[in-house]
């Protein structure tokens, strides 16, 4: 998929990880509506990721598979091993310490939420755009069939990887739902802020009953 073709309009956008860097870029560009799954969470393994959708989140950070790796900042952090993911800022030191998880409950109310408004729009929204950042052709081939099985519209899938690039670089993957891109891998948080731009700009999210209100008005 080239990346003229990621252009438009969607009417739901998540992100797929696998660190904040990809939400905080889709905020930026006024392309998240709403907190995904996958927002503030570290997924480094997109196999994983892709099993999570295969189990449609069973077990996801369940408490049998969590380990408490020690405090970031003001918050715990807390590992799910199942699925080999990362938490950094969903348990407060206020609430939660290293021998006890107090808020524990709340934090799944909260993903839970999460998860049913992600799977209500794969079967619901008209267009989505998942985004990645870091994953391989092997991988994304199974996230595209994956999603294929789950999504009941159209989606588009936008991977970007950090490499040794000097600039943008667009792979022709044999993937038709997979736009594949190159960033550079030095300084990631910071350094590649007009290469977001150029590849995000023309997207556009526009929500159902914004379409429907335009046809209204036309």
């Amino acid at each position: 998929m080239e990346l003229t073709q990621l252009k438009g309009n969607y009417d739901a956008i998540f992100s797929l990880g696998d660190l904040c860097l990809t939400s905080i870029q889709l905020k930026k560009h006024n392309l998240r509506p709403y907190s995904g799954v996958f927002d503030w969470i570290a997924s480094p393994d997109l196999a994983k990721v892709n099993e999570l959708f295969e189990n449609q989140f069973l077990d996801f950070f369940a408490s049998k598979n969590l380990r408490v790796i020690g405090y970031a900042d003001d918050n715990i952090c807390v590992s799910d091993d199942g699925y080999n993911l990362v938490s950094n800022h969903d348990f407060g030191i206020e609430e939660n310490t290293l021998e006890h998880l107090g808020s524990y409950s709340d934090v799944m109310k909260k993903y839970d939420r999460r998860i049913k408004r992600l799977l209500k729009e794969m079967k619901s929204a008209k267009r989505i755009l998942f985004v990645r950042t870091e994953g391989t052709l092997q991988d994304a081939a199974v996230l595209q069939e994956v999603l294929s099985k789950i999504v009941k519209r159209d989606f588009s899938i936008l991977l970007i990887n950090h490499t040794h690039v000097s600039g943008l670089v667009e792979r022709s993957w044999p993937l038709e739902k997979v736009c594949s891109l190159e960033f550079p891998n030095k300084d990631i948080w910071e350094g590649n802020h007009d290469l977001w731009e150029a590849v995000l700009s023309g997207i556009h999210y526009k929500p159902r009953f914004m379409s429907r209100f335009l046809k209204i008005l036309q």
